[in-house]
Parts: structure tokens; C-alpha cells; sequence
């Protein structure tokens, strides 16, 4: 279950790297801020399938991660320490620790009652920075998920 739910987050980040964002980045500020609010607006009221994956993803890679401490040795057991790793350390942290505060600071904001230099400044504040650290975590999951899945092809 771990490396299946893993996955899906691998794929929701990837998702947003290479069509949501770049297809929102054509958009005015205005229109960009508002746009990325109601996509995250649907997460952040607590989506159930998408809280399931995310969730799940954490819950079943510690669990997995605890459990193979015991049942495995040698290369399966480093495989499963380094992608566990790559999944909390690299994909989940950041999420938490960077991209959620600024899914926040953009919710925040009211893009009608900002006028265009203000607008263009929170966007110029957001963007490069939500896009780096997605960048980041959308290539630790994908690198843990393949692990993961070669852990699996190995047992």
C-alpha cells in the first residue's frame, strides 16, 4: 500500500509541476492568485480521497519503514531506509515546512482588493519558490515510489 500511495502523491506533484502550474502561469496575477486559491481551496477543505492518499502515503511509508526494519536485511533494507527518507525527508517536509505556509499566505489574500503592483508582487513572492520546492518534491516521491517499487520486484 505504501508504494501505491506514494505514488499518487509522486503523480499529484508531477501533475502540478508540468501542466497545473505552467498552464496557470499564463494567466494575469490576479487571475493566477485566484486560480491557484480555488484548487488549493479544494485540498485544504479537506478533499477525503485526496486526504486518504496524502495521509495514507505517510502512515503506510513509517509503517512499512518500521516494519522491513525487522523482516529485511541487506540491500532490501537499505532500499526501503533510503526511500523512506526520500519520501518523509524529501517530499513531505518540504510540503509542510514550505509549500503549505505558502498555500496559506496566498489563501489569505483578497486578489480583488489588491491592486496590479500588488498583486504582481505576491505572485512574484509565491511562485518561483512554490514551483522550486514542488520541483523538489516531486522528484524525491517519484525517486522513493521507483524504490519503493524495485523493493517490491525484489521481495
Amino acid at each position: 500500500m505504501a508504494t501505491v500511495l506514494s505514488s499518487l502523491v509522486a503523480g499529484f506533484l508531477f501533475a502540478f509541476a508540468v501542466v497545473v502550474m505552467p498552464g496557470i502561469k499564463r494567466l494575469s496575477d490576479r487571475e493566477f492568485i485566484r486560480a491557484f486559491q480555488v484548487m488549493d481551496g479544494v485540498i485544504q477543505k479537506g478533499q477525503p480521497l485526496f486526504v486518504l492518499v496524502w495521509a495514507g502515503s505517510v502512515a503506510t511509508v513509517a509503517v512499512a519503514a518500521v516494519l522491513g526494519l525487522w523482516s529485511l536485511d541487506g540491500a532490501d533494507r537499505l532500499l526501503l531506509v533510503v526511500a523512506t527518507t526520500l519520501y518523509l525527508l524529501g517530499a513531505q517536509l518540504p510540503t509542510f515546512m514550505v509549500n503549505v505556509p505558502l498555500n496559506n499566505q496566498i489563501q489569505s489574500l483578497d486578489p480583488d482588493g489588491l491592486d496590479e503592483p500588488a498583486q504582481t508582487s505576491a505572485r512574484r513572492a509565491f511562485e518561483p519558490r512554490w514551483n522550486r520546492w514542488n520541483a523538489i518534491r516531486t522528484v524525491m516521491a517519484s525517486l522513493a515510489s521507483a524504490l519503493l517499487i524495485l523493493l517490491m520486484l525484489r521481495l
